[in-house]
């Protein structure tokens, strides 16, 4: 909900204010709304408008390239005639005007009398409405418009600024309409200014499809989808309505309604992408992000606009707004940077002796146990983590454990290549600190064990086990105490390496370690924090125990089933 206000009845008005005092070197208020600064050769007026709410439309898209002015109405409310009047009459600059927005019937008769009004005065004035909105109505005209208005402000914008005149500003405008198609999806309602509920609701584990951009629901709602399954349906759904003789180069657009990320709206374009390109359309200059939002609405829409060479050339042409900027200039002359394969990174395994091969196997086994516990165990580790840090603790496990086990299967190695191949895909893919620490550690542990032994013993492992202890504490800069992997990775170093050397076969003197590692864990619960990104929230994390400490655990009690187990060379009295 909107949270930042002083009166609610003032909240158009004052975040307008604001606006117009940050871009005053680029556009000035006028009664109703902004106008752009002028160049020194005079263009078609390209005046878009509507209620306040959308932004960055509509005041956002003033500038050159783009609009000449923005009338701008109450929070998804028809500025009124005289509001329309007054912004295109400042904006005029002796070549017409062209009046653009979205196909609502206050909008219609407010920019319609506006117009009227211009002509009585001599100014020559058309209006173009944007009918993008495929699941509003079956047909064109009556259509309403939602992000398509962004695709057609465009190509009127520059258009403009290119130099043509009235009637071809208007022709564009409604070429480009006619090419446009948009279909959008609504997750939750959006709230006013002031208000405590939203405009409507969409039952949990639902979206409603076929959203307006007024905080009107959806025309009908359905299961929540996937992103794969969501993009089919948008695609479709866009497609669907397209005309069959269009043009099979498009201009793209995947808008947020303003509480859809863009990290969500760029993994919805890994799988609409596709989609468009297996139904033979190339997409051009794709946008994905918020250009036409509906304050806080959680929700997403696909638009397209088959691109002739007339519109491509629009737009793609350079814009220069608050809310949106293209310059083609800065993309000239670049190319991709060539990528050479690091001989470190290596898919070749250097040539392991028999034994080396069989501990190999085991430390592959070992690393498939790691990424079934830590699946395991996502949501509780995730849990744990929220109470004092962000909650991503099982996600960056999971992904570490999984880039792990990818790196090592279906190769056959020693546990030295394997082990440092692993950490460094760990690192890779997990990123954060404990990405940084599994990564290091691991890697520090296969340079403790060589590829060409012909025997392994329990001494070899619980040194590779102190050298992963060792690298984590090194990097980490963390001691007992800390609250973090080292409360229980410390632990359970030192007592394999007691029980080793008390000749206690590995299997056992494993298990008794990975049982203190677990109870090393929970007692970090009673342990305030003291370095880390828990330390802020040091008072909220008491009484939990530390993720990084009961993940490191959990992983350890899942290995005793594997390490330990007898080998060929032990079976044959050779020893481990």
């Amino acid at each position: 909900m909107t949270t930042l206000y002083n009166d609610p009845a003032d909240f158009a008005d004052e975040q307008f204010a604001g606006f117009l005092d940050i871009y005053s070197d680029r556009l000035r208020g006028v009664p109703g709304g902004a106008v752009a600064h002028r160049g020194e050769a005079p263009i078609v007026a390209v005046v878009v408008g509507g209620g306040s709410g959308h932004y960055p439309a509509f005041c956002g898209l003033v500038g050159p390239g783009l609009a000449s002015g923005a009338v701008v109405g109450n929070v998804f409310t028809s500025p009124s005639a005289a509001q329309v009047y007054s912004v295109a009459k400042a904006a005029h600059q002796g070549r017409g005007v062209v009046l653009a927005f979205g196909n609502y019937a206050g909008d219609v008769m407010n920019f319609g009398i506006a117009a009227e009004r211009l002509r009585r005065e001599g100014i020559d004035t058309r209006i173009v409405l944007v009918t993008d909105d495929v699941a509003s109505a079956p047909v064109e005209a009556n259509r309403r418009g939602i992000a398509g208005d962004f695709a057609v402000f465009k190509a009127m914008g520059a258009a403009a600024a290119a130099g043509y005149d009235l009637d071809e500003v208007e022709r564009v405008g409604r070429e480009a309409n006619r090419a446009t198609r948009s279909f959008g999806v609504a997750f939750s309602g959006c709230t006013m200014p002031g208000a405590t509920e939203p405009l409507f609701t969409v039952p949990a584990g639902q979206m409603g499809v076929g959203l307006g951009i007024h905080g009107e629901p959806g025309i009908r709602d359905v299961p929540l989808q996937r992103a794969h399954d969501l993009a089919g349906l948008l695609v479709d759904g866009v497609l669907s309505a397209a005309e069959d003789d269009a043009a099979t180069r498009v201009a793209v657009i995947v808008n947020g309604l303003g509480a859809t990320k863009y990290e969500e709206l760029f993994l919805l374009w890994g799988s609409v992408g596709p989609l468009l390109r297996e139904a033979g359309l190339e997409p051009v200059d794709v946008e994905v992000g918020e250009l036409v939002t509906s304050l806080d609405m959680g929700g997403c829409s696909l638009t397209l606009m088959r691109l002739s060479d007339e519109l491509e050339m629009l737009w793609r042409a350079d814009a220069y707004a608050p809310g949106y900027r293209k310059h083609n200039d800065a993309l000239r002359g670049l190319h991709p940077v060539d990528i050479v394969a690091d001989s470190a990174e290596s898919d070749a395994p250097p040539v392991a002796t028999a034994a080396a091969a069989e501990i190999g196997a085991i430390v592959t086994e070992a690393v498939h146990a790691v990424s079934e516990t830590m699946h395991a165990d996502e949501a509780r580790l995730g849990d744990i983590d929220a109470v004092a840090g962000d909650g991503d603790h099982g996600r960056g496990m999971v992904k570490g454990a999984d880039a792990a086990l990818r790196a090592v299967s279906g190769i056959r190695g020693g546990p030295s290549w394997l082990l440092r191949r692993a950490g460094r895909a760990w690192a890779a893919e997990a990123g954060g600190t404990s990405g940084v620490l599994w990564g290091a550690g691991l890697s520090a542990a296969g340079d403790v064990l060589t590829d060409t032994r012909d025997r392994y013993t329990a001494q070899d492992a619980a040194a590779a086990v102190e050298a992963f202890a060792a690298a984590i504490t090194e990097l980490g800069r963390a001691q007992r105490g800390d609250k973090t992997i080292v409360d229980a990775l410390e632990p359970f170093a030192s007592i394999l390496r007691t029980e080793v050397e008390r000749g206690r076969p590995l299997a056992h003197a494993w298990s008794l370690a990975a049982r203190e590692a677990t109870h090393a864990a929970a007692a970090t619960a009673a342990l305030t924090p003291r370095i880390g990104r828990a330390r802020p929230l040091a008072a909220k994390s008491v009484g939990t125990p530390d993720a990084g400490a009961t993940s490191f655990a959990a992983i350890v009690e899942a290995l005793a089933r594997i390490v330990g187990r007898p080998t060929s060379a032990e079976e044959s009295g050779a020893g481990r």
